[in-house]
C-alpha cells in the first residue's frame, strides 16, 4: 500500500485501540479522512475504570470519555456510534453498515475488541444478572448494588476480584466462584493466587475455589439463588459474570482475514490484507519480547497496536514495541505488571509480603520475564524497561532491598 495514495482510513470499533489509531494518524499529519464506527451509543471511553473508579462512585461519566465531541469534530474524524460494522467487501474497498450506508476506506483498521464469554448455565436470563464490559452494563448494575445485597461473582480473574473490591467496599456481601483450585490461575502464581485470596477474605469476602455454576434460579424473573454442582445454595441479589472474553472477529473472519482466537496481525499491525489492518483485544499478535504470538487484552496493547497501524499507514518508522503490562487495583492495593508470566520456572520475592508492598520477579531459564509488583512502582518500572531492553537481573541480587532498584538496573545495563 502507497502512503501517499491513501485518502481515506476507516475505523471499525470505537474502543481505545479506534481512538488511539484516529488519534495518532492526526497528531502524525495525515489530512484524509477518517470515519471511526462504533456500535455503542457513547464516544470512545475508558474501560478499566468500570470496575474500579466507575463502579464506586468516585468516577462520573464525562472523565471516562478520551475526548470531547468537539475535539473529534475539530480535528474532522467523523465518529458514528450506535451503528454496527455488518461485511467487509475487499475487493472495492467497503464497510456495509446497519443503517444502511457504507464506508469506503483506502486503509482499513479493524478494532473491535471483544464480547464476554456468556454464562452457560440455566437462568443466566434472569433479572439482575450482570456482566462487565460496556458502560451500559455498569449503568444498568449500579442501582442494584446497594449496601446489605449480597452479590455472587463467577470467575476470580482481575475484573471480577476489582468488582468484589468495590462491592465490599460498598457495603454488599460478595461471595466469589471460581472452577479452578485457586483464584487468578490463569494470569499468576500460586504466591500471588494466595496473597489475593487473603486479602479478599480479609475484607470479608467469601472465596469458593473448585467450585462449579449448576444453575440460577429466581423468583418473578429476578435472581435469587445460585446452585452449585456440590448442592450448595448460596442466596443472592445479584449475579455478576467475569468468565473470560471471546475477540470480536466475526467480521473479519467473514471477509477471508486470517483468525485463529482473534485477528492475525504482523509486527506493524497488519492482517493478511494489505489494506487491512487491526488493534487491540481483537488481535493475536507478535510478542517481540517472547518470541511467539499472542492475544494481549490490555489498554497498552489497545494503544500500541493503534499507533502501530497508524505509523504504517503513513509510512513511518515503526514506534518502539513495550513490554506487555498490566494493573489492577483493589482495596488499597495497587497490582503492576511488567511482562508475560507464563512458562516460569522460578520466582523470586523481593519485600515483605506481609506489608502488602512487594514485588514478585519471574524467571526463565534463568533469564527476566514478567515482575508482579504490589505497591511497590519501582520494581515494576525497571522491571518492565529491562525486559524491553532483553536485559536481566541476577535472582541473588534482589533480595537486598537496601540496594535501590535504580542500582541494580545500573549492574543489569
Amino acid at each position: 500500500m502507497d502512503p501517499s495514495t491513501t485518502k481515506t482510513v476507516a475505523i471499525i470499533g470505537g474502543g481505545q485501540a479506534g481512538a488511539q489509531a484516529a488519534t495518532s494518524l492526526r497528531q502524525w499529519g495525515f489530512e484524509g479522512d477518517i470515519c471511526l464506527v462504533g456500535e455503542e451509543t457513547a464516544l470512545p471511553y475508558q474501560r478499566p475504570p468500570l470496575s474500579k473508579a466507575y463502579f464506586k462512585g468516585e468516577m462520573d461519566e464525562e472523565r471516562l470519555y478520551f475526548k470531547t465531541a468537539e475535539w473529534y469534530e475539530q480535528q474532522r474524524i467523523d465518529v458514528l456510534t450506535g451503528i454496527r460494522a455488518e461485511k467487509i467487501d475487499r475487493t472495492n474497498r467497503l464497510v456495509d453498515l446497519s443503517n444502511g450506508g457504507h464506508m469506503t476506506y483506502d486503509a482499513l483498521i479493524i478494532s473491535t475488541g471483544s464480547r464476554p464469554r456468556p454464562l452457560p448455565v440455566d437462568g443466566a436470563d434472569l433479572a439482575n444478572v450482570f456482566e462487565l464490559r460496556g458502560l451500559d452494563d455498569v449503568k444498568a448494575m449500579v442501582p442494584q448494588a446497594t449496601a446489605g445485597k449480597h452479590i455472587v461473582i463467577v470467575g476470580a480473574g482481575y475484573i471480577g476480584l476489582e468488582a468484589a473490591a468495590v462491592a465490599r467496599q460498598l457495603g454488599l456481601e460478595v461471595t466469589v466462584l471460581e472452577m479452578e483450585p485457586r483464584i487468578l490461575a490463569r494470569v499468576t502464581s500460586p504466591l500471588m493466587s494466595k496473597f489475593y485470596t487473603d486479602l479478599h477474605e480479609s475484607n470479608g469476602v467469601s472465596i469458593h475455589t473448585g467450585a462449579r455454576l449448576e444453575r440460577l434460579s429466581g423468583e418473578n424473573g429476578n435472581v435469587t439463588t445460585a446452585h452449585l454442582a456440590d448442592g450448595t445454595e448460596i442466596p443472592c441479589h445479584l449475579v455478576l459474570v467475569g468468565i473470560g472474553i471471546v475477540p470480536n472477529q466475526d467480521i473479519a473472519e467473514e471477509a477471508g482475514i486470517a483468525c485463529a482466537d482473534g485477528i492475525l496481525t504482523d509486527r506493524d499491525a497488519r492482517t493478511n490484507d494489505r489494506h487491512i489492518f487491526a488493534a487491540g483485544d481483537c488481535t493475536v499478535r507478535p510478542l517481540v519480547h517472547y518470541g511467539r504470538t499472542g492475544r494481549l487484552e490490555s489498554v497498552h496493547n489497545a494503544i500500541e497496536q493503534g499507533k502501530l497501524a497508524a505509523a504504517s499507514i503513513l509510512g513511518r518508522p515503526r514506534p518502539a514495541e513495550d513490554t506487555p503490562w498490566f494493573w489492577s487495583d483493589q482495596y488499597d492495593v495497587k497490582l503492576q505488571i511488567a511482562g508475560l508470566s507464563d512458562g516460569h520456572d522460578e520466582v523470586i520475592v523481593r519485600g515483605d509480603i506481609d506489608t502488602r508492598s512487594f514485588a514478585a520477579f519471574y524467571y526463565k531459564n534463568g533469564r527476566l520475564i514478567a515482575v508482579d509488583a504490589v505497591n511497590a512502582a519501582p520494581e515494576f518500572l525497571v522491571a518492565k524497561k529491562l525486559i524491553m531492553l532483553g536485559n536481566s537481573l541476577a535472582p541473588s541480587d534482589l533480595s537486598d532491598t537496601s540496594v535501590s532498584m535504580k542500582e541494580l538496573a545500573a549492574r543489569a545495563a
